[in-house]
């Protein structure tokens, strides 16, 4: 039979087995079984779709859907979203930075009060374990970026006042516009499209945020978007500040980011779709911060591996299979000089990952994508020394992988062999001396993260002095004896680096205040009157914003000595 659409007004509190059923649903019949269709928030409403097609989440454990549908946005959906952000932006100039920050504390208190119900539906959308990984570590880390950005915001130095008294010109960061946020898969909290750090950052510099929620989790930020929005009604926040839609097809997607209504676009996933929504926005000049892809090379020097190489094997074994591999930052590239001792230490990170449960990823397509990248390094040359192969049964699992090769195959191939295997894969290239070293080092593309170990005596300095220049200038975060995964939520921390590990080798997506930065443009007054100017470029200095005045940074109104 078809389709047949209802709409029902529930009031806001009511509740179904997937957690709170929002103000206005859909519903279709569909040969007599009742199919929940999730709204999506627009204008401070949740609100009924336009979308003709839905789709449905899956548990990763046991490959089954979840209950409940989310809608596959049309363009008027788009455009709604648009016309309010442009409006909420409107409203948004003229707010002052507490009122922001005011909001981000707000929205913090209130997911740390539904932590549990959050976290339980994050782990059965994503597999990841609640506990440590959920309700211990990520949660906590995205409420403390939530109130990061909002001690940013209040403190308002982060836009960089900056006043030249002699020629009096004054410029300061400001809002930008409207920003869409595409959230990643595997943190679906603290990256989530509307509550982690790039939504923190374009809030907290005075920007609507436009959330695209990730296929992989989208009632888990149908969860969060519900706090956000609470979190803005109880803080009187322009209407639209936070809006949300779950899916769109990729001309939709397109069209979005080219559209003069979208400041900015920020973005964490696949290089390819990543490069597509660069593209569109390259084509109208609007900027894209891009997450895309990392293998984040760990080199490990000869003297470290006679020192303590059992220890760095199993840091190794810890940091490849952290989260199954599924880590921005996880190490997919082991350079290791070829040498007996070098062969006992692949020996035994083959034995632990052999031995070592295979975890659950999380999607159907993070598999598939797995198996591709495998297949491509082993046709290249890699050698398999364990696993390679998906988990027969029930979810979404593979074995750990190990390959090997050596440097001269890895040099005829390099861009085959740099190919992410996203996951619980991790490959060994054996260099036979140091100019063998540099040359693979120098062969490398950008990436997130680079680490050298070496011997604590300083027997490697010399090579390590050679090798360090080259991988310098190829990741965004240099590590001594420490793997990379993790990322401190830090004011110091570069959570970026040269293409393709990003799209502009800049800027962070970690580490406020100067993730804000990207959300902002730098607006310039010369001779503008006093009355005029934005609070912190006035002559008074009513917040006691430290500015840079003629060359020195001070506190002090203008006309005052330092």
């Amino acid at each position: 039979m078809s389709n047949i659409e209802i709409h029902v007004t529930f009031p806001p509190n009511a509740s179904d087995a997937d957690g709170v059923i929002d103000d206005d649903c859909s519903f279709w019949i569909r040969q007599e079984s009742i199919v929940l269709i999730h709204p999506i928030l627009i204008g401070g409403n949740w609100v009924a779709s336009h979308a003709s097609r839905t789709f449905q989440a899956t548990n990763p454990q046991t490959a089954e859907a979840i209950a409940g549908h989310f809608p596959v946005s049309s363009w008027a959906d788009c455009e709604f979203a648009l016309e309010i952000a442009a409006s909420a932006f409107d409203m948004l100039r003229e707010l002052p930075s507490w009122k922001l920050a005011e909001f981000l504390e707000h929205f913090a208190d209130r997911l740390t009060d539904r932590s549990i119900e959050i976290c339980e539906l994050a782990h059965l959308e994503t597999g990841l374990p609640l506990k440590p990984r959920l309700l211990d570590g990520e949660l906590p880390r995205t409420t403390d970026q939530l109130r990061q950005a909002a001690s940013a915001a209040r403190l308002a130095s982060w836009c960089r006042p900056t006043i030249d008294t002699a020629r009096n010109i004054r410029s300061i960061h400001a809002g930008l516009g409207p920003v869409a946020v595409f959230g990643p898969n595997n943190f679906p909290l603290a990256f989530g499209s509307i509550s982690g750090g790039d939504f923190a950052a374009a809030i907290a510099a005075g920007n609507p945020v436009i959330a695209k929620a990730n296929s992989s989790h989208p009632g888990t930020t149908r969860l969060l978007a519900v706090e956000a929005q609470k979190a803005a009604d109880e803080c009187s926040m322009p209407v639209g500040i936070v809006q949300l839609l779950y899916r769109l097809d990729h001309a939709d997607g397109v069209k979005l980011v080219r559209d003069p209504r979208l400041a900015a676009i920020a973005y964490t996933g696949s290089r390819q779709a990543g490069l597509r929504l660069k593209e569109a926005a390259d084509t109208v000049g609007k900027p894209a911060y891009l997450e895309l892809s990392s293998i984040n090379p760990v080199i490990i020097l000869p003297g470290a591996i006679v020192q303590r190489g059992d220890q760095i094997a199993d840091e190794l074994l810890a940091s490849c299979l952290l989260g199954t591999g599924q880590f921005c930052t996880s190490p997919g590239l082991v350079l290791l000089f070829a040498n007996a001792d070098s062969e006992a230490f692949i020996n035994r990170l083959a034995t632990g990952m052999v031995n070592a449960a295979n975890g659950v990823l999380l999607s159907k397509s993070v598999l598939d994508s797995l198996v591709r990248s495998v297949e491509v390094l082993i046709g290249a040359g890699g050698e398999s020394v364990c696993g390679g192969a998906a988990i027969a049964g029930n979810g979404f699992r593979y074995a750990n992988t190990l390959l090997k090769t050596d440097a001269d195959t890895f040099l005829s191939q390099p861009a085959a062999f740099q190919t992410e295997a996203f996951g619980n894969a991790t490959l060994c290239v054996l260099v036979d001396n140091q100019a063998q070293a540099c040359q693979v080092v120098q062969s490398l593309d950008g990436n997130l993260t680079g680490s050298i170990y070496s011997d604590r005596n300083g027997d490697d300095d010399g090579l390590y002095h050679l090798i360090e220049p080259h991988l310098r200038q190829r990741v965004g975060r240099l590590l001594n004896d420490a793997m990379p995964t993790g990322v401190a939520v830090s004011p110091a921390m570069n959570h970026g680096g040269p293409f393709p590990a990003t799209g502009h080798p800049g800027f962070t997506a970690v580490g406020i205040p100067n993730s804000m930065i990207r959300f902002s443009m730098l607006q310039c007054y010369e001779k503008v009157r006093e009355n005029r100017l934005p609070e912190n470029l006035r002559d008074e200095n009513p917040n006691a914003v430290v500015r840079l005045v003629d060359g020195h940074w001070t506190r002090k109104p203008l006309g005052i000595p330092n």
